[in-house]
């Protein structure tokens, strides 16, 4: 993937796990780019690692849906630690 396609899918998947998980988190648009991004790479390797599926590879449906999941993670484990 692009860096382009990277900050893309981090947006998007920032902006859905934030959507789906509302509280409050770390705000801002480069946050919640850097939230997707990260999101993107952690469900990519609990994806590939953990449920055989296939990595992140490009802008569509799953990889936006397994870039959202590893996004939710990220935001659970950063309420866990504010805590």
């Amino acid at each position: 993937m692009t860096i382009i396609t990277w900050i893309v899918v981090g947006l998007i998947a920032g902006i859905l796990g934030k959507f789906l998980l509302p509280g409050k988190d770390p705000g801002g648009f480069f946050m919640t780019i850097l939230i997707g991004i990260g999101g993107d790479m952690l469900g990519g390797w609990i994806g590939k690692t953990f449920l055989g599926l296939g990595e992140v590879s490009g802008f569509n449906l799953p990889s936006i849906g397994i870039a959202t999941g590893g996004a939710i993670v990220l935001l659970l484990l950063f309420r866990l630690i504010k805590k």
